[in-house]
């Protein structure tokens, strides 16, 4: 890595989460041309991406870590409003009106692509099936988020931390990764932000979930026992069913 804490340069046809991301659908000779326009940086954790406030120039496609995105009030309560893993557009809180209306840190070592967002409109003008895979995206992580909080609305606490699992099982089994095996890059206070309980709460209810038999929890590494069985708990077995379907 270079001392800027740029990154050697990627292809997009190389890259990983290529299929989740905007190469998805791409002639070469489009995605030789979005390529000469995407930048690579590390940010180490805690790093800041983007701050509250700042104006929108760039968005951003998370290639390997994760990041979390955060608003702040008057009086400097954080409240968390969304966790980003790799293929994931990051950025878009700011297309309203130009403005980033949260600030996205780095939960650890991360991989960061972006591409400057005039430039990225100026190209879906030329590239129409840029464009579409742009708004399939966009469309994407409107979805995902929605259906989360229908998933979390009127649940009790330990419900919805069998939601925010189960829908970190979800994201990472389409990434190629294990359904059942995956690492809490995130505190359990920023759990508790982003599910609006305290660290203390989110605590008592993994521990009642390990009692339960449902969960195997060593400090930040998290195994799924039983995934049916977690399904059934999450009071959205309807939406988790058919997501895990096999």
């Amino acid at each position: 890595m270079s001392p800027s804490g740029e990154e050697p340069t990627i292809s997009c046809g190389d890259c990983h989460v290529r299929e989740l991301c905007l190469p998805r659908g791409l002639s070469q000779e489009d995605l030789t041309q979005l390529d000469s326009r995407v930048c690579h940086r590390i940010a180490q954790r805690r790093d800041v991406i983007y701050r509250a406030g700042d104006p929108l120039r760039f968005l951003y496609v998370v290639r390997s870590g994760s990041v979390k995105v955060a608003i702040g009030d008057a009086a400097g309560t954080e409240q968390i409003i969304g966790f980003y893993l790799p293929g994931e557009l990051l950025g878009l809180d700011g297309l309203n009106d130009h403005r980033h209306r949260g600030t996205a840190r780095a939960l650890e070592t991360t991989s960061i692509c972006e591409i400057s967002f005039d430039e990225l409109e100026s190209l879906c003008t030329k590239l129409p099936s840029l464009n579409r895979q742009v708004e399939r995206l966009m469309s994407k992580e409107l979805g995902a988020e929605q259906e989360l909080m229908l998933s979390l609305a009127r649940r009790g606490v330990e419900q919805r931390i069998v939601v925010f699992l189960l829908n970190l099982s979800k994201r990472w089994s389409q990434r190629g990764f294990s359904a059942t095996r995956f690492t809490l890059t995130m505190t359990r206070d920023d759990i508790a932000s982003y599910l609006g309980m305290t660290g203390e709460t989110v605590t008592r209810a993994f521990v009642a979930l390990r009692n339960s038999g449902l969960l195997k929890v060593e400090k930040k590494n998290i195994q799924i026992l039983d995934l049916d069985a977690l399904i059934e708990r999450s009071g959205s077995a309807e939406i988790y069913a058919r997501v895990f379907a096999r």
